[in-house]
């Protein structure tokens, strides 16, 4: 079995020594510094596991359930306390897909599933969100999309890269798709918390015998390089096939992972920390809203959640041309090309990474390349 890299690490890859000037576009919120943590942690840790669960600190657990509401509906051994989402996504599928099955993927979406569904030569059905439908997500493709093949149903929520989500009513319609054949529903929720509009939605572990929801501290609390994230499903069997294939890769948590991040969801910490991401997001959201609106070449619809969106850009402008030219001098800016989620003719632009991204100055040098771009 290969993975082949798919278009979005590509990019990043070959970026990765550009030192841009400014982002447009930061995926996350603004990062703490490891001292503000120092307070909390006890010298004399031991630097070994944690001593206490193959699942994860039992008191991390604890946090995870409460700030995904799933408190009283989920237990702590229905917690797996993973090296990011990206593993939790990782140890669902390629426990549960083979490639006799099929998945189906919402695009654009978070790519790794269809990576993994790839490599493992199952077949991939997609439901397409469009942006001139407000990148709605078409639950009539889904319908028609749900065979007795379906193993999987992979969706983002909110929407990464659009920001967009689903209603209550949704997710109640995506559990019946899934439940009518079977198959297994992972909600990848890592921008779960940072809402436009309206509270944080219920998450698929609460609504569905079978939903996987998973999630992680990278995003809402800019926590990315701890690499601490979640999977929780009611299925205890899942959860502890995922404990037996992790042993053969990771093996076990990183504990200066687990430690920070317990500290860092604790709840007076918690609070503070999603509100000043909040904060930081709206303002920086007004700012988009103001600059798109004032771009005679670009569009888009408004996240509702999350700290990404994407801008379509007028008929006569390439995603990936445009992206290379805005790295090169004399701009010197970074956004990532609408390409790595298959929408060429779009950039992602949003509203992360706090001062240290420069958006300001990544504005203003967007919107001089595109008084010049052929």
């Amino acid at each position: 079995m290969k993975v082949k890299i798919h278009t979005l690490f590509q990019y990043l890859l070959n970026t990765t020594e550009a030192a841009p000037k400014a982002i447009v576009g930061f995926s996350l919120a603004q990062s703490p510094k490891l001292g503000e943590f120092l307070g909390a942690l006890d010298p004399q840790l031991p630097l070994d596991w944690n001593g206490k669960s193959f699942r994860g600190l039992p008191r991390l657990r604890d946090h995870v359930l409460r700030e995904t509401g799933l408190a009283g509906i989920c237990e702590p051994d229905d917690v797996l306390i993973t090296a990011g989402a990206a593993e939790a996504n990782y140890l669902a599928i390629m426990q549960l897909l083979g490639p006799e099955d099929e998945i189906v993927i919402e695009t654009p979406g978070w790519p790794q599933a269809e990576v993994l569904a790839k490599a493992v030569g199952s077949t991939i059905r997609h439901v397409v969100r469009r942006s001139e439908d407000g990148w709605r997500f078409p639950m009539e493709q889904l319908v028609d999309q749900v065979s007795e093949r379906t193993k999987i149903i992979f969706v983002t929520n909110p929407n990464n890269p659009t920001g967009q989500r689903f209603s209550e009513d949704e997710l109640v319609e995506l559990v019946e798709q899934a439940r009518r054949v079977g198959a297994w529903l992972i909600v990848d929720e890592v921008y779960a918390g940072l809402e436009w509009e309206g509270t944080r939605s219920t998450s698929i572990a609460a609504l569905y015998e079978r939903g996987i929801t998973t999630g992680s501290v990278s995003k809402a609390l800019g926590l990315q390089g701890l690499r601490t994230g979640w999977l929780i499903c009611r299925d205890r069997q899942l959860v502890m096939d995922a404990v037996i294939r992790r042993e053969n890769s990771s093996e076990i948590m990183n504990i200066m992972g687990e430690v920070i991040a317990e500290v860092a969801m604790r709840p007076d910490r918690f609070r503070a920390a999603i509100g000043k991401a909040r904060a930081d997001g709206l303002a920086n959201l007004a700012r988009l809203d103001a600059f798109v609106e004032h771009e005679p070449r670009l569009s888009w619809v408004r996240p509702r959640a999350g700290l990404i969106g994407l801008a379509r850009l007028d008929a006569n402008t390439d995603g990936d041309e445009f992206a290379r030219r805005l790295l090169a001098d004399p701009y010197r800016t970074f956004l990532l090309p609408g390409s790595a989620y298959g929408q060429p003719q779009h950039i992602r632009i949003g509203v992360g990474g706090g001062e240290e991204v420069n958006l300001d100055l990544g504005l203003s040098r967007v919107s001089e390349l595109l008084k010049v771009i052929d």
